[in-house]
């Protein structure tokens, strides 16, 4: 299984938010390329970027900090945030990065993600961020009506290979994450998911692992001290 370390950007700042809500965020670093060299450090091979801003806002806010992180190379990764058009796409791809996630635009606009998919293939994953079993969009400020694991098999038929799927409710909480979901979302045969909101304990990396779970994005249990990075990276594998 494959390890995401995640850096969330807001004004070119790596924060973490609690349940997504933009007034409760704490800031841990106002460098994210301290960070990412933190995390090479720790064994990471792989990396999770959202811009905050651009997934609230539908602009690319933190796009400079962003192509910092990417030119300074060694790593996997995976962007995400405000991306609702092609050109955004193409930006980032020929930035160097590696996969680039769609997320509101998925809900709102089915045909143009199922035409990027047909043009870039497995470099387009779509976010599915749920509350409460419905799928969030709007940086998780509106819910709609679709249903979170019935959209994951609409995207897989629509031909996307990797789903990021956060349950909301258990993201910034350190609680620990929604394994029954993660159970479900394994049975989708052809669909890579990555886990992604409240992994707090080694037992959930493993239990992760063996329910067959592609990647874990890891966030703000490794900020905290609550999970030693490295040893999480050797868990997984």
């Amino acid at each position: 299984m494959k390890i995401f370390p995640a850096i969330d950007l807001r004004f070119g700042n790596v924060v973490r938010l609690c349940e997504g809500d933009y007034n409760r965020m704490n800031t841990y670093s106002e460098n994210p390329c301290d960070m990412v060299n933190f995390f090479k450090e720790k064994g990471a091979q792989n990396l999770h970027i959202v811009d905050l801003d651009g997934a609230k806002d539908g602009k690319p806010t933190n796009f400079d900090a962003i192509q910092s992180i990417v030119a300074q190379g060694g790593l996997f990764t995976e962007v995400g945030g405000g991306i609702r058009d092609e050109e955004r796409i193409s930006d980032y791809l020929s930035m160097g990065v590696s996969r680039v996630i769609l997320g509101t635009v998925a809900i709102r606009d089915f045909d143009f993600t199922c035409r990027m998919v047909k043009k870039y293939g497995e470099k387009i994953a779509v976010g599915v961020d749920a509350r409460d079993g419905k799928v969030a969009v709007g940086g998780w400020l509106e819910t709609s009506s679709e249903n979170s694991v019935d959209f994951c098999k609409r995207l897989r038929d629509a031909g996307v290979k990797t789903v990021i799927y956060t349950d909301i409710s258990k993201d910034g909480m350190l609680s620990g994450t929604n394994l029954e979901i993660y159970s479900t979302l394994s049975e989708i045969a052809g669909l890579d998911i990555v886990a992604s909101g409240g992994i707090s304990f080694e037992s959930e990396i493993i239990a992760l692992k063996e329910m067959g779970i592609y990647g874990a994005i890891v966030g703000k249990a490794i900020y905290e001290n609550k999970l030693n990075l490295e040893k999480v990276i050797q868990l997984a594998k």
